[in-house]
């Protein structure tokens, strides 16, 4: 999905982004806006991803299980897509 699609607007503690393509408006609380941050720049195995939030983020016990949650979530609304 390219950055260009989405139009991110924080709000304190919460992301509201527009999904250009489908009209779509999501409100995202952290780590979802997180995880499409570090996704931006390109397409990343869970692996990957885990160990790029472990590098900016304090992620203490990183849990791959709950990242694959969290991305499948971005997968089902839209704004992650699966390769």
């Amino acid at each position: 999905m390219s950055a260009a699609s989405l139009r991110v607007v924080p709000l304190d503690d919460l992301t509201l982004i527009y999904h250009r393509a489908s009209g779509m408006t999501h409100l995202l609380a952290p780590p979802a806006p997180e995880i499409l941050d570090a996704l931006a720049a390109a397409p990343l195995t869970s692996a990957a991803l885990l160990a790029r939030l472990a590098d900016e983020f304090d992620l203490g016990d990183a849990d791959p299980a709950a990242l694959v949650a969290r991305l499948d979530e971005l997968v089902a609304a839209g704004l992650v897509e699966k390769r």
